[in-house]
């Protein structure tokens, strides 16, 4: 019976030991071998302290210790963080002080490159170096190849509804918060998810989106309770994926639109393109011209459109069917989630009548990491459960939508100031942050205004902070020290003052407006 995260490979490996669970580069791993390797490095974790519930921290490229580090943890009881790859050190940092990671998976090229950020992460006690390369500073280091020298695995103390991750997010207000999932959210969404994708043990899935993203991490998990095989890549350029397709016979593939738009534009041998079963998008709609154009490249795949949080992992889906018929909605719930469009006072909203989407069931998270007023404000009894004895909670989305009268579901906007950009949520705050830290400026907000290409492209209106010239040039060098380059501003505007609401606050609708027109 599958009740923790790691049971998916032991069930594969059960199942279908030879087959290919994994491929990064050259090197393909079977469920018998990747199962294996876990064993061994969550024993090797185990072997070194790690008690049930302790954080482990992941900040690698995709590749298969990666995987293996993710799915160790899981065996040894404790909760592993995918970090991504692309982030700096201070938001590294950051993330490994908010939640008291204890031991932390990397390479000698990024644990220097943390430099004296990880001063701040008082938790950390051990390093786990991956590749080889010295290590240096007051923490104990050991190799990944020692690690997996462990021996015999106890079994996992772990149940389902026990801490299995946290993914880091977001938020409108300010530092990233991290979403705190269990074992049994992340198997009710692989069992949902590869059931309305008719996932098989016969399909190959390109995971071509970083595993710290919800989505991305999906493929994963999907692909593993069916016994399909994952193809691992970092993303370099949109041909690679083309090739990727081609050498692997790759049958599924998921992806955000800024890569959809540029996958698009190449040009695909006929015959990897008809081998694709499905596409699925996330994270932002997708153009109908970019659809049609996938389409055509992918003459037998069937397009799925999906919308998701990841405070609930997914929640819509819209079946291939309607796709010519409602190209702009996100579907309908998927199989195990009910999705409710609530008013303001908690009672449901009539067809055509825009409210906030509200999802329930097995996949909603557990909470936000060590945050309780936060999670109270997103998580919360539905309208008439609150004086039950265990009250449901359901995740409240912060998304506009319309159901219609067939119960399709639209997404008008969100009811917060969030950023949809490259497939990525940037908090305004964030970049407002990095402005004021360069001494520059006295006032600034960052808005996210509509492109075609990036969903959302950042704008950053700024006033400068002393008289005399501003320097524009030095502020767009602090951001690409600062921040990774889906975070960048991509219009840097100056003006003398910025306009304030009668509260005291930025008037960011006028703001918006100004862009507009």
């Amino acid at each position: 019976m599958r009740i923790r995260l790691h049971d998916l490979l032991a069930g594969a490996a059960g199942r279908s030991g030879d087959a290919p669970a994994v491929t990064y580069r050259d090197d393909t791993l079977s469920y018998a071998d990747l199962w294996r390797d876990v064993r061994s490095a969550g024993a090797g974790l185990r072997e070194l302290g790690l008690a049930r519930g302790e954080r482990v921290a992941v900040y690698l490229d995709k590749r298969v210790e990666t995987v293996t580090a993710i799915f160790a943890t899981s065996a040894a009881g404790g909760v592993f963080v995918p970090v991504n790859p692309v982030l700096r050190a201070r938001q590294v940092a950051y993330i490994l002080a908010d939640c008291d990671v204890r031991v932390l998976v990397t390479t000698a090229e990024r644990l220097e490159a943390l430099g004296e950020e990880l001063e701040q992460v008082k938790s950390l006690e051990r390093i786990i170096l991956v590749g080889g390369g010295e290590a240096g500073g007051r923490l104990p280091v050991t190799a990944w190849d020692d690690l997996l020298g462990g021996g015999d695995l106890p079994e996992s103390p772990a149940i389902d509804v026990d801490m299995a991750a946290i993914l880091y997010t977001s938020g409108s207000t300010g530092k990233p918060k991290g979403v705190v999932l269990s074992h049994r959210n992340m198997l009710a969404g692989a069992e949902s998810v590869s059931s309305y994708l008719e996932m098989t043990a016969d399909d190959v899935v390109l995971a071509a989106l970083p595993l710290s993203f919800d989505a991305g991490f999906s493929q994963l998990t999907t692909s593993f309770a069916v016994g399909a095989h994952v193809v691992l890549v970092n993303y370099l350029l949109p041909r690679d994926v083309v090739r990727l397709c081609t050498k692997h016979g790759v049958t599924g593939l998921t992806c955000v639109p800024p890569l959809w738009l540029q996958i698009a534009d190449q040009t695909w041998p006929e015959e990897t393109g008809r081998r694709l079963r499905y596409f699925a998008n996330t994270g932002g709609r997708m153009p109908k011209t970019t659809l049609d154009r996938l389409r055509s490249i992918f003459p037998e795949a069937r397009p799925f459109l999906m919308y998701g949080l990841t405070e609930a992992f997914r929640s819509t889906y819209l079946d291939p069917s309607e796709v010519d018929r409602r190209p702009d909605s996100i579907g309908k719930a998927i199989p195990n989630a009910e999705i409710l469009v609530l008013r303001p006072d908690g009672s449901v909203c009539d067809p055509g009548e825009e409210g906030e989407l509200v999802h329930r069931g097995a996949l909603v998270a557990l909470g936000y990491w060590n945050d309780p007023a936060r999670t109270a404000e997103r998580f919360k009894p539905l309208p008439g459960a609150e004086g039950a004895l265990n009250p449901e909670l359901a995740v409240f989305s912060g998304d506009s939508v319309v159901r219609d009268e067939e119960g399709f579901l639209y997404f008008v906007g969100r009811t917060d100031e969030m950023i949809k950009t490259s497939g990525y949520r940037v908090s305004p705050t964030e970049i407002e942050e990095v402005a004021y830290a360069t001494g520059l400026v006295r006032d600034a907000v960052a808005l996210g205004v509509p492109d075609p290409k990036l969903g959302q492209r950042i704008v950053l209106i700024v006033s400068p902070a002393g008289e005399g010239e501003f320097d524009v040039d030095a502020v767009r060098a602090a951001f690409k020290r600062e921040v990774p380059l889906y975070m960048l501003p991509k219009d840097v505007l100056v003006r003398p003052e910025l306009p304030r609401s009668p509260n005291g606050k930025f008037d960011r609708n006028l703001l918006r407006q100004e862009l507009g027109a």
